[in-house]
């Protein structure tokens, strides 16, 4: 069966993403819960008694008559305690040392964002990292959770603050108000001491250094948390270190606090100190409760529970409990019982540190079966392509892929009762929980007939070539020498950024690779272009087939010089078309040094990375209240130069919606208060911008249209050339006026100066040195990681521009805020792939098969480091950084292939366009 390249290389990307998606279900574990949905007060344990049953078995009375939460985002731990306290938070400050409060750093977990750490708080659980994902969205919290069972208890409950918390607990608040941000500036006691109340200043997370979190560094997820009431009774005067605790820990200590159950997924454990000034009875009765509650949820996620330290001691503790109980009720009052009373508390203590813990590691059990199939239908797929490589970039760019009579095979069918065997016994034996368990057997069965498919075309094509590498083993050895220098640095570049992922610290400073290779590879260009104007003119000996070779080569600059002729005419510039044309070898020669200057001006704008992260960079200078008049001559300039940049290619309908959509930007960043208008002394009247965005989308879509309906006509209608490479055209200037609506302000100057290194190496370098599809696709690669980089992204989910997401709408949309903010997060590598379109589709008149061989040599550069990368972090998944540094990579490299399929599928069809074209 003949396959085209394009037509393999998307097929492949699609199915990986598939492979890839069931990796990510297995290695993304699910939090640990509770079977059934809610805690009821009918589920509370009596307290245990020694040959009789307690008569205690009700809920302890509330510890506090009202409980106000105070919930500051990304407060920082050293914003509260130490010198910062006293500068920041004085009045808290005070209270501390005044002795009516309890002090704490809690731990939070990563990711810290929001919506998981809120969750965190009120159910006990530990969110897990995907929800990192729906952080933007918050659907209704369904777990038990310390609002519900304050709602079911009869409390009244007020809120006021950011409204994540109204969507997380609807209908709950009997009074309410989203706003914002809210102010607290005293409080008074309770006149009762016998029934005080509380109040609770925490933080859902920290922040870094440069104010962004999302991270696990110490300043991310270290958080304060002030218990304050009158109940707390500490010597005046005397500040002691804050105990370290878990996030979880508020959850069972409010619900205890209150007088409610402990929510049934609560991984927490009660708070000693708070409960220190009650009876030794009832403080053995909140430990015992909460003990309680650990072992049920162990159990219900752990078959082999009795086995754990933690439940076997707390068994011994709720025995030796129940003989404290006998010996209190039988009056004994001796010393003998505050002794055992002691002993009895640490032993509870013990027991709940440990069974707690035991949840914790249950958070990071790895759904290992998911994952191995999903890296073997990744593998399969990337071995596919690998082995596809001769025959996908010969000049037909067409692979013979196997199908009936691998498929039809014996072996075929023992692999598939193999695998359907191995699927049923790992089902049958396995203790944890499986997602690729439980999904329907028909599905399961279609996935491992899918793999067992693989696997024989696989085989077969390996045979194929086994064979004839055998009888062309002198020609297979010449067209090796034949790899220039370039092709060797692309080549060990690509690798060793591959490899380099394996490091924590590689990862975390990833842009510095980019940046090392991009400067490379213009030194290699800059090498490539001496050698070509000078060595081969100052050869003593000239024969005459370089002197033809020469004068072919001055003709087709010439020829380069005149397809840029027409644009040049209709912009005017008939001093810089002379100049361009008498100063053509210079410019050339000079080329690469420009793009290594414009690369070098950009480091600076954004500080990426973590180790220079929170220095500041000239990107804050800008954006900076009193640099706002800079900001707005820089922003102006920006646009002109982006609309001088893209506009020669466009139709005239498409200028004109492109220069007043670049208008429109202008327009918007004034109205919320970014820049200002010439005329404009100070921001006045901010609003949101949703009429202005709402303009420029206008303008988009437009002109995204206008691309299309051109490449229908050049298709359907049999049209020129012309058409078609306008269409194409267009539509990457709609994904530039797009960027520019969306990107930071000051981050116009990486868009202009990606437009800028574009059309110098269009120009002056790649039709000039005369490089093929593959090496040209390289290179477009690596510029595009590059400005990934320069625009201020970084591999921590705590720099990803999620206002990006809300520009032009009033509320919340799904669909369009995760499009956006994924466009805005991928806009590097995506335009240069869009522009490596437009210059390929430019380049088959000399080469038919340029997009094909493009798509192919793009979807393998992509497919090798995530394919790599999946059997990284399935090594590391109990490294040090897995959480911090190695997930979140794979986040973006996953969601990087999907982008990346995506355009692949747009190559195969312009592919096909032209195939269907040339067939006419």
């Amino acid at each position: 069966m003949k396959v085209g390249a394009s037509v393999l290389a998307c097929c492949c990307l699609l199915i990986q993403v598939l492979g890839l998606a069931l990796f990510l279900r297995g290695f993304f574990p699910l939090p640990v819960r509770s079977q059934a949905r809610k805690s009821s007060i009918s589920e509370i344990p009596a307290e245990p008694w020694a040959g009789k049953t307690s008569n205690w078995t009700q809920l302890p009375h509330p510890l506090f008559k009202k409980v106000v939460i105070v919930l500051i985002d990304a407060l920082r731990q050293d914003f509260v305690f130490g010198v910062k306290g006293k500068e920041h938070m004085r009045y808290v400050t005070q209270l501390i040392e005044k002795g009516s409060t309890l002090s704490y750093i809690a731990m939070a977990t990563a990711p810290t964002v929001t919506m998981p750490r809120i969750k965190a708080l009120m159910t006990g659980t530990i969110p897990g990292f995907i929800d990192i994902v729906v952080n933007l969205n918050s659907p209704e919290l369904l777990e038990d959770n310390v609002i519900w069972q304050a709602k079911q208890a009869g409390k009244r409950i007020v809120f006021y603050g950011d409204d994540t918390w109204i969507k997380l607990f609807p209908k709950h608040f009997v009074e309410s108000d989203g706003t914002t941000s809210f102010f607290v500036s005293d409080f008074t006691e309770d006149e009762d001491p016998s029934f005080p109340s509380l109040i609770v200043v925490c933080g859902d997370h920290g922040m870094s250094e440069a104010g962004s979190h999302g991270g696990s560094s110490d300043e991310e997820v270290q958080t304060p948390l002030v218990l304050i009431s009158s109940a707390f009774q500490n010597k005046a005067g005397t500040f002691k270190e804050p105990e370290i605790i878990q996030q979880t820990d508020l959850a069972p200590t409010l619900a205890l606090g209150l007088g409610l159950p402990i929510s049934r997924s609560s991984l927490g454990m009660l708070l000693p100190a708070v409960v220190e000034h009650k009876t030794f009875r009832e403080q053995l009765r909140f430990f015992h409760l909460n003990g309680y509650q650990l072992c049920k949820l162990l159990k219900e996620n752990l078959r082999a529970y009795e086995k754990d330290d933690g439940v076997e001691q707390f068994k011994k503790a709720e025995k030796l409990h129940a003989n404290w109980i006998k010996l209190y009720l039988e009056g004994n009052t001796s010393e003998v019982l505050t002794n055992l009373g002691r002993k009895l508390i640490k032993q509870y203590l013990e027991a709940l540190q440990k069974l707690s813990a035991s949840l914790s590691k249950q958070v990071v059990e790895y759904d290992i079966y998911s994952m191995t199939v999903g890296a073997i239908i990744t593998l399969e797929m990337f071995f596919l392509l690998l082995i596809c490589v001769p025959s996908a970039l010969s000049s037909k760019a067409e692979f013979d892929l196997p199908l009936a009579s691998p498929i039809f095979s014996l072996f075929f069918y023992m692999t598939c009762l193999v695998l359907a065997a191995v699927h049923v016994i790992v089902c049958t034996s396995t203790e944890n929980m499986c997602f690729f368990c439980s999904i329907s057997w028909m599905m399961a069965m279609a996935i491992m007939v899918l793999i067992a498919a693989l696997l024989c075309v696989l085989l077969s094509v390996l045979g194929k070539i086994i064979l004839k590498h055998k009888s062309s083993n002198e020609k297979q050895s010449s067209s090796m020498s034949s790899w220039s220098e370039l092709d060797l640095l692309l080549l060990v570049g690509t690798l060793g950024h591959v490899l380099s992922m394996g490091a924590s610290s590689f990862i975390e400073e990833e842009h510095q690779t980019w940046y090392f290779l991009i400067n490379t590879l213009c030194l290699a260009l800059s090498q490539e272009m001496c050698r070509k104007y000078f060595l081969v003119r100052k050869r003593n000996k000239m024969n005459t087939s370089d002197l033809e070779y020469m004068e072919q080569t001055d003709v087709y600059i010439n020829e380069i010089y005149d397809a840029h002729k027409k644009e040049l005419k209709e912009e005017r510039l008939s001093i810089l078309e002379r100049f361009i044309k008498d100063n053509e070898k210079w410019i050339a020669l000079a080329s690469p040094g420009i793009i290594l200057i414009c690369c070098r001006l950009l480091r600076p704008l954004n500080q990426t990375g973590v180790q220079w992260m929170h220095r500041s960079d000239f990107g804050h200078w800008l954006t900076s209240s009193e640099h706002k008049p800079e900001l707005s001559f820089l922003v102006g300039t920006c646009l002109v130069m982006i609309f001088v940049l893209i506009q020669g290619k466009c139709s005239l309908v498409s200028k004109v919606a492109l220069m007043f959509g670049l208008l429109g930007v202008y327009c918007y960043r004034a109205t919320i208060g970014h820049v200002l208008y010439p005329w404009q002394q100070d921001t006045k009247d901010i609003t949101k911008g949703i009429t202005e965005a709402r303009f420029v989308y206008i303008f988009v879509l437009g002109i995204l249209i206008t691309g299309i309906k051109d490449l229908l006509k050049s298709h359907m209608m049999c049209a020129d050339y012309k058409a078609k490479s306008m269409g194409l055209w267009e539509v990457y200037s709609g994904l530039v006026l797009l960027a520019a609506l969306l990107f930071r302000p000051h981050n116009l100057v990486v868009l202009v100066f990606c437009l800028l290194i574009q059309i110098i190496l269009t120009m002056f370098i790649w039709k000039i040195l005369k490089y093929d599809a593959a090496q040209i696709t390289f290179m477009h690669y690596w510029f595009g990681q590059a400005f990934f980089f320069f625009q201020g992204n970084s591999n921590t989910i705590s720099t990803v521009d999620i206002s990006a997401g809300f520009v032009g709408l009033e509320n919340y949309v799904e669909i369009p805020a995760v499009l956006l903010t994924a466009f805005v997060t991928y806009s590097g590598p995506l335009l240069w792939s869009m522009h490596l379109l437009c210059y390929l589709n430019g380049e088959i008149n000399k080469t038919s098969t340029a997009v094909a061989h493009g798509c192919f040599s793009y979807a393998i550069i992509r497919s090798l480091p995530v394919t790599v990368y999946i059997l990284l972090v399935t090594g590391f998944r109990y490294h040090l950084f897995i959480w911090s540094v190695f997930s979140p990579k794979l986040l973006y490299e996953v969601i990087h292939l999907v982008i990346s399929a995506g355009i692949c599928v747009t190559f195969t069809v312009v592919d096909k366009n032209q195939v269907a074209k040339s067939e006419h």
